[in-house]
């Protein structure tokens, strides 16, 4: 029997995030493909094609990319990946479902592996965001449940499902109507914070400054990311000034790393300490852009409550905040550029707090305003 909340989900991907319109190239994307996934891009798939949309489907065969790090020469990792050319050159809306068996398998690539890799997509990048800047293509970001990511969450496979489809609220007879309450508070929110020029957050492990002049934040509430719930903004360069203690792991590219810590000054990264796996963050840096933040995010979605080792739905976690490394957001004023954007995950819910032009707005995980 076919499971209703995948059903759901793709109405809510196709229909109500992508707004899928007659005649728009889709790309529907799966990486890695698990079989259980099927079921949902074929959903997407149908969906696409009751609004007129054009799909396609793609998808990545489990350790593929894992050969192609550890055993492509220099020169073959700095070639671009033509399909994802071709998505960020011709297409309309691209649909990326996670489906991962194993979030762990590039835990032992060499970071400057990822560093070939990355310059080779540079290019790609900057089509891709000019186009999306202009409104000329869009793109969701979800996932399906499976055993790597519910072990990741200390969950079973069912417990896991549950809080994924929750979170989502593809588990409602109306999900439309959860995903417009999100929209309108955090447009509320938003507005709020039009001509605002200075942010302080304080907290266990956080005394950070930055100005906000001239940027503005961003509601994010369905329309890119699925689960969703956070406003954002890119602060001003050269602006940011402090320290900050991630509260969680910072995970990127199936590294862990625990106890991260960054000291600023006028933008910059000026000082990086972990206490596991700290050569990861110290390459990282490395790279152009990535020593200045391009974001700061405040999670709003209560749904999710736990810590579940995916920035997907970490990120959105209410109660806390995410300072990105690497690319700003030009939609928020954002101007720093990388081919790194690291999300990265403080708790604010025990005490931790946000004022704006010296008023306080936030408050042990609440917005005060």
């Amino acid at each position: 029997m076919k499971d209703p909340r995948i059903s759901n989900l793709a109405k809510i991907l196709v229909h109500y995030s992508a707004d899928v319109k007659e005649n728009e190239k889709v790309m529907i994307r799966g990486f890695p493909l698990h079989p259980t996934a099927a079921p949902l891009i074929a959903e997407i798939y149908r969906e696409v094609l009751k609004a007129g949309g054009l799909p396609h489907v793609s998808v990545d065969i489990e350790g593929v990319d894992n050969i192609l790090l550890k055993e492509a020469s220099d020169h073959q990792l700095q070639q671009p990946n033509l399909v994802e050319k071709l998505v960020a050159e011709e297409f309309n809306v691209d649909f990326r479902i996670g489906c991962d068996t194993n979030t762990r398998s590039f835990s032992n690539v060499k970071p400057e592996k990822w560093q070939l890799y990355e310059q080779g997509y540079a290019e790609v990048e900057k089509t891709w965001w000019k186009r999306e800047s202009a409104g000329e293509i869009r793109f969701v970001v979800s996932r399906y449940p499976t055993n790597a990511y519910a072990q990741d969450a200390d969950m079973s496979l069912d417990e896991f499902s549950d809080f994924f489809f929750r979170s989502a609220f593809a588990d409602l007879d109306d999900p439309l109507s959860e995903w417009k309450r999100m929209q309108e508070e955090q447009e509320r929110l938003t507005r709020w914070l039009v001509g605002k020029k200075q942010v302080q957050i304080k907290g266990d492990g956080i005394d950070l400054s930055m100005s906000i002049a001239d940027r503005t934040f961003v509601s994010c509430h369905g329309t890119a990311n699925v689960p969703d719930g956070e406003i954002f903004t890119s602060p001003v360069e050269d602006s940011v000034n402090g320290v900050v203690r991630y509260s969680f792991p910072a995970i990127r590219r199936g590294v862990e790393i625990n106890g991260a810590e960054l000291t600023f000054e006028d933008g910059k990264v000026v000082k990086a300490r972990a206490e596991s796996n700290e050569e990861h963050p110290l390459k990282t840096l490395e790279i152009e852009g990535a020593n200045r933040l391009g974001e700061l995010g405040i999670g709003t979605n209560k749904q999710i409550d736990i810590f579940t080792k995916n920035m997907l739905f970490d990120e959105k976690i209410g109660g806390t905040i995410h300072l990105a490394l690497g690319k700003g957001f030009p939609e928020a004023g954002g101007k720093n550029q990388s081919v790194i954007h690291w999300d990265m995950l403080c708790d604010m819910r025990s005490g931790g707090q946000i004022l704006v032009d010296g008023e306080l707005i936030y408050d042990s995980g609440e917005f005060k305003i």
